[in-house]
């Protein structure tokens, strides 16, 4: 709603304007036409010789001196209604790629066709259409724009279909024969049509064959170009939480980001990693639906051999520079990092800043590294030390330095665990052969074994093999009778 000073400067210029029209005529006004906030004083007589609306509006009046009428739901508003009366009164005005829909939805509103005066403004814009603004790509593409506010008239004039096919073929051949330079300019002037537009224009596209990278490339560029702040801001340093952010604009967003996810081809691999990871940190912070956020982790997930993890690390930021951290979302998109990568991905975590329920949950998931379950079971046990709240920071960024000592020996701990780990499957082997050492002894034919060959060893260094009797060395009480033979066997 504009402000009464504002509809009063505007009233004047329109006042201003038609009376430059027809002052000239001397003859005196004898109409008002009131669209919207401004007024135009007019004669009858011009306005019903072109115009068939006009005219059946003073015809059916009740009033036979009508001196108002209101046309405030003429399509275009008044900016279009006064090019339309321009035109009644012959005087020059310019046709353009931004004003042409609006004027031929104005000249069907007010039935200023052929049917009704030869060469009529109907016929103009229709004229206009065909020969200039649907003549090129960037062309169509404005008067596509401009039937965003047009609607529904423009698809009753088909001027949106029209407008479609023609971007979608001439799309189709830059594609294939750019005819400028980036190749790719085409999908920088899609980007101003609305998400609706957008996806009539893919549609048509697809339907003649449009290539899978052609259809992606469109789509990573409007992505960019509607989500800037968002998709291409990888820094942490955009918006701050504390300031006012409109609720209804983050829906929007939030919205059109669920609309794009919804565009994306079925092949997997259509996308660049960076490209799927920033789309999941933009559905993460906006609290996108389950299935959006679904489908992109199961896009990043088909090609893993790509992702590394620097594109995950896409993830450990917001736009308000605190940390976003979506565990659980990189686990779903690679769920086989090793240890080193693990710790890389949270080293963006502070646990400090996590809720209660958030350290409870760190605490108890055995996927994260041990120096983060150690930050949040220290500040945990801190604060029930204490038994202070979340506020008692600084105490507990002291504890800092004694946690790389307490890593280090659960580190150390951990060796040894696998170390102990290895000598039971190493004991276990040896149990394994010697089972099957047995098992061979019993056959007709006997294979030298591990146990065999230690056996013979150890019978070579038996001083009585040879009948010696030298006893000199032998401390006295011990029996010198020939020993008996024994079997070696290791239990």
């Amino acid at each position: 709603m504009g402000t009464p000073l504002l509809n009063t400067r505007r009233r004047s210029l329109a006042m201003e304007r038609t009376g430059q029209w027809v002052f000239s005529q001397e003859i005196p006004t004898d109409i008002i036409v009131q669209v919207r906030e401004a007024t135009f004083s007019l004669h009858k007589f011009m306005l019903v010789a072109k115009s068939n609306y006009i005219r059946k509006l003073i015809l059916e009046s009740q009033d036979p001196d009508l001196a108002r009428i209101d046309l405030s739901d003429i399509p275009g508003g008044s900016a279009t209604f006064e090019k339309a009366a321009k035109f009644c009164y012959g005087v020059n005005f310019e046709i353009t790629v931004h004003n042409v829909a609006a004027l031929q939805c104005a000249a069907e509103y007010l039935q200023m066709t052929d049917k009704y005066c030869e060469n009529n403004l109907a016929n103009r814009t229709d004229d206009f259409l065909n020969q200039v603004a649907l003549s090129s790509l960037s062309g169509a593409i404005i008067v596509l724009k401009t039937c965003e506010d047009l609607l529904p008239m423009v698809l009753d004039l088909n001027i949106i279909q029209r407008c479609v096919d023609v971007i979608s073929s001439k799309a189709c051949s830059e594609a294939s024969f750019p005819s400028r330079t980036p190749p790719n300019w085409w999908t920088e002037e899609l980007s101003i049509l609305d998400i609706a537009s957008f996806q009539k224009v893919l549609a048509a596209m697809r339907s003649r064959g449009a290539k899978t990278l052609t259809v992606s490339g469109a789509i990573i560029t409007y992505a960019e170009r509607s989500l800037r702040d968002l998709v291409r801001d990888h820094s942490g340093n955009g918006i701050k939480s504390s300031d006012s952010v409109d609720f209804e604009f983050r829906a929007q967003q939030r919205e059109l980001l669920e609309s794009i996810i919804a565009l994306l081809p079925s092949e997997k691999a259509a996308f660049p990693i960076n490209f799927l990871c920033s789309l999941l940190r933009c559905a993460i912070f906006l609290k996108a639906s389950s299935s959006a956020k679904n489908e992109l982790e199961k896009r990043i997930s088909a090609i893993l051999e790509h992702v590394t993890v620097d594109d995950l690390l896409v993830l450990s930021f917001t736009y308000d520079g605190e940390s976003l951290f979506d565990l659980e979302s990189v686990r779903r998109a690679h769920p086989n990092l090793d240890e080193i990568e693990r710790e890389k991905v949270c080293s963006a975590m502070d646990p400090l800043k996590l809720s209660y329920e958030a350290r409870i949950h760190a605490s108890q998931n055995k996927r994260l590294p041990v120096q983060i379950v150690l930050h949040a079971l220290y500040y945990d046990q801190l604060q029930l030390r204490s038994g202070a709240n979340d506020s008692n920071l600084p105490v507990a960024l002291a504890t800092r330095s004694q946690l790389p000592a307490d890593v280090s020996l659960v580190k150390e701990n951990e060796a040894l665990r696998t170390e102990l780990m290895k000598m039971k499957m190493y004991i276990s082997d040896l149990q394994r052969n010697q089972g099957t050492s047995s098992r061979a002894s019993s056959g007709p034919s006997k294979k030298s074994t591990f146990f065999s060959s230690m056996s013979k060893t150890l019978g070579k260094l038996n001083p009585f093999k040879h009948g010696s009797k030298d006893t000199s060395n032998l401390d006295d009480g011990v029996d010198i009778t020939k020993p008996r033979r024994r079997r070696f066997s290791i239990s």
